[in-house]
């Protein structure tokens, strides 16, 4: 027994060794770009975790909606304890006055706009109405409704508190779409910003705490909303948690962000660390791309000369497989094939049973095993004291059952180094989620493609990935080089270091499924726009990307509308705009259609596709749908009439100019299409109504030294992105001349961090940015579009997944965040 422990204690050492002779460690190339969010464990709209900070100690991660999934970070260098990741507070909150999701508390509320006074204790809310919360129309727990858009919500709730509340560590909660201020007995505590945002918090300091006293106080809230979704929700809590003051934080050294990996270094007294985090969403290893398991490589070293007894830890928090924090989970050991995993979800396992936008996951499992360390599932406080003690884990508990979010345990990992010296000693931990059934289609309901229709089980993706960890990783890396270089080659250092932060962050909002009759099937989540699932309008933007690495998913994006209009299920004589709303894909819920668009998105994109392949064979079994697409866009596209284009923040506009470009290259797309079909007669016919189309187009949208943004609208212009396609098909409709007359123009009209999307508003999308830039006939003047995009990202104070939807003056986010859309950054590359 002895020869066998010592063998395997001699493998594994030589294991370690192993990974610390590796480059894993070191990024492919160091970046400069401050990414807004960073990405950490990554891998569908629902797996999604991401740091919105400058350091990984400034706060707790975060789902890309804004709420809280803790992931913390330790290491233990000779008895002291250093925080490398996660907030130095642990907040375990108590409900003194509870929001919606826990009690359906009564205040009063008017729509009647207030002027001021009306937060104020003594004033006097005659008139009022009383409700109960949540208020609006989109989200949980809604009692009573509010929904016009552009309009205010005033809402007044009394709290009565006892000397024992006051003494608490107080936060006060709030739930908002879209922007909100909220006050504390007449005085103003937080302000929330114009965006959907559920359950953010504000910690009331020493003077804000004084505003509260005991018996009567009154909390306020004033929301307004825009547009769509509307909420409104608040309460107070107290925080009965610990910080353990005694943890020293970890000095960040550097982050570096390639396509898959995320690299963190940091000093914890006199020990180097390094940190890793992996998704191995290969492109092109459709297995590798859709398992839901990350790896945490980690990396330490002496950096005096020294030996130092080291011990690492990984902590997860069962709130990562919550909806809202307050619901009841069950956390478990299980043990599979000799290997401990600890295991944790919600009790009463939801699955599928929500749907819509800004909503975390409350059914399926997450994982953490125990490769290369020991786990443990306890209470927060026994597993800090523990680790902090002796470097250790205690035994902990085989079942937890928390029915309050005070009692909720940790799931932690813990790594022995034993005495490091400048030797680097290097290992790496897993942690994964099971959705159980991860989307439903046309009422039938599946697991991603991983799983292989349930042949394989998160304990074989976990075995796999552990098992060939070195060759994942090295061909990671192969893949971040490819990326950087790419982007490299045909524009700078900038431009590699936007998409190197952009890949993981489109792939993320997808899931890959395949359905009952084989076909792959690829849908996006329109993340923070309105929940739909594969709209078809980002599908287009995010093209580049897919089509330059794997066009097969870009097929797996499209198959399902061809299918869709196949089937009878949709008869309208134009593409239809979703499938549903995500998870749940049985048909289109949104509720205008966009004829022009959609019809000119899906021609398009199946024209490329085709060209790429050098044959129709795809779009085969299309064809008589294509083809009435088509004589819809060649009846309906050369002077749109009022409807919305992908940009319908913008609202309805008639005779828009860039929609009818993109009615002309779909036309176009179908003649070249005809022609790979061996059509000769047809693909002429089609190609000349596209010529004619243009000429038209030409003479009535030209106004001077540009065009406009729509036919009937003087002194106006807008970029018209949709053009790209006559530069990359080479069918001169429009012609260069056309195109540099636009780009040059764009060149007049640009703000500190970006172009406009037109004359309207100063916001802009970034996407339609490089498609636009990607018009320019030269390196240098793509990238005088590229340098403010890069300002944006560098500099935003909009901390989320990178909001395609900014501000060109002021660099703040207007909407939009975490959306598969950026895969448009790409197209410079696919028309190179």
């Amino acid at each position: 027994m002895q020869k066998k422990l010592t063998t395997l204690l001699g493998m594994a050492l030589a294991v370690t060794c192993a990974f610390a002779q590796t480059e894993l460690f070191k990024p492919y190339k160091q970046t400069a770009l401050r990414l807004p969010a960073v990405p950490i464990v990554v891998n569908d709209p629902y797996f999604s975790i991401w740091s919105p900070y400058d350091k990984l100690t400034e706060g707790n991660t975060r789902l890309w909606t804004g709420d809280e999934k803790p992931l913390e970070g330790l290491l233990r260098v000779d008895g002291t304890t250093y925080r490398f990741m996660g907030d130095k507070e642990h907040k375990v909150l108590k409900a003194i006055a509870p929001m919606s999701d826990e009690a359906a508390w009564e205040g009063q509320y008017t729509e009647t706009k207030q002027t001021d006074g009306w937060h104020k204790p003594d004033f006097k809310a005659d008139g009022w109405q009383k409700g109960r919360a949540a208020f609006g129309n989109a989200g949980d727990n809604i009692r009573t409704g509010w929904s016009k858009e552009h309009s205010h919500i005033y809402i007044r709730r009394e709290i009565n508190l006892t000397a024992d509340d006051l003494k608490g560590d107080l936060y006060a909660l709030y739930s908002h779409d879209d922007a909100c201020e909220l006050y504390i007995n007449g005085t103003q505590v937080a302000t929330g910003r114009m965006d959907a945002v559920f359950n953010e918090s504000v910690h009331l300091n020493a003077q804000q705490k004084q505003l509260l006293h005991e018996g009567r106080n009154v909390m306020a809230l004033h929301v307004y909303n825009n547009a769509g979704g509307a909420y409104a929700d608040f309460g107070l809590y107290a925080n009965i948690g610990i910080e353990a003051t005694s943890v020293k934080t970890a000095v960040q050294k550097s982050v570096d962000v390639m396509a898959t990996s995320t690299y963190y270094t940091f000093t914890c007294g006199p020990v180097a660390l390094d940190v890793v985090f992996t998704s191995p969403m290969l492109i092109d290893d459709l297995d590798l791309l859709s398992t839901p398991v990350s790896y945490v490589s980690y990396q330490v070293k002496s950096l005096d000369r020294k030996k130092h007894d080291v011990q690492f830890a990984l902590l997860a928090s069962p709130q990562i497989a919550t909806n809202k924090p307050h619901q009841p989970t069950e956390s478990t050991v299980v043990s599979v094939n000799g290997v401990k995993y600890l295991k944790t979800g919600t009790i009463d396992q939801p699955i599928l049973a929500k749907k819509g936008d800004g909503i975390g996951i409350d059914w399926g499992y997450l994982y953490v095993a125990d490769f290369n360390g020991k786990v443990s599932l306890d209470s927060y406080n026994n597993i800090i004291n523990g680790f902090m003690a002796k470097g250790d884990l205690n035994c902990g508990q085989q079942l937890v059952r928390a029915y309050k979010q005070n009692d909720t345990p940790v799931l932690a990992y813990v790594h022995n180094f034993g005495k490091v010296d400048q030797q680097p000693q290097a290992s790496f931990s897993l942690i994964g989620y099971d959705e159980v059934e991860d989307i439903e289609y046309m009422y039938q309901r599946y697991k991603a493609y991983w799983a292989h229709g349930g042949k394989v089980d998160i304990f074989d993706a976990f075995n796999k990935l552990n098992r060939n960890y070195k060759s994942i990783m090295e061909r990671c890396r192969a893949m971040d080089k490819q990326i950087y270089d790419d982007a490299l080659k045909v524009g700078n250092a900038h431009y590699a270091e936007i998409l190197s932060g952009s890949y993981r962050h489109v792939l993320a909002a997808h899931k890959l499924f395949e359905d009952n009759e084989g076909h792959l099937l690829y849908f996006s989540k329109e993340n923070n726009s309105n929940g739909c699932v594969n709209t078809v309008d980002l599908t287009y933007p995010s093209a580049p990307l897919f089509l330059a690495y794997n066009p097969e998913l870009q097929k797996a994006m499209m198959t399902s509308i061809f299918e869709y209009s196949r089937s009878g299920r949709w008869t309208k004589p134009f593409a239809a705009h979703d499938l549903g709303t995500y998870p749940i894909a049985n048909g289109q819920v949104y509720g205008g259609d966009m004829p022009i668009e959609e019809a000119g998105n899906m021609l398009t994109l199946a024209a490329q596709l085709c060209i790429q392949d050098g044959n129709i064979d795809y779009v085969k079994p299309y064809w008589d749908i294509l083809t009435q697409w088509t004589d819809y866009l060649v009846e309906n596209g050369q002077d749109p009439s009022n409807q919305l284009c992908t940009d319908d923040f913008a609202g309805h506009w008639p005779h828009n100019c860039n929609l009818s470009v993109k009615a002309i290259m779909g036309v176009a797309g179908y003649a070249l299409m005809a022609r790979m079909k061996g059509d000769a007669a047809t693909a002429e016919r089609y190609m000349n109504r596209a010529r004619q189309m243009a000429k038209k187009w030409e003479a009535d949208a030209r106004e001077g030294d540009h065009y406009k943004l729509a036919f009937d609208r003087q002194n106006t212009w807008s970029q018209k992105y949709n053009m790209i396609w006559d530069k990359l098909w080479n069918t001169n409709l429009f012609g260069d001349e056309v195109m540099q007359r636009e780009v040059s123009y764009y060149l007049k009209q640009q703000n500190t961090y970006g172009l406009p999307l037109d004359i309207r508003k100063d916001y802009t999308k970034t996407d339609w940015i490089m498609w636009s830039a990607a018009m320019a006939n030269d390196k240098d003047t793509f990238l005088k579009f590229v340098e403010p995009i890069y300002k944006y990202i560098d500099e935003t104070q909009s901390r989320v997944p990178i909001s395609d939807w900014h501000e060109t003056k002021t660099g703040m986010m207007v909407g939009f965040k975490a959306r598969s859309v950026i895969g448009g950054y790409w197209m410079r590359l696919l028309v190179k």
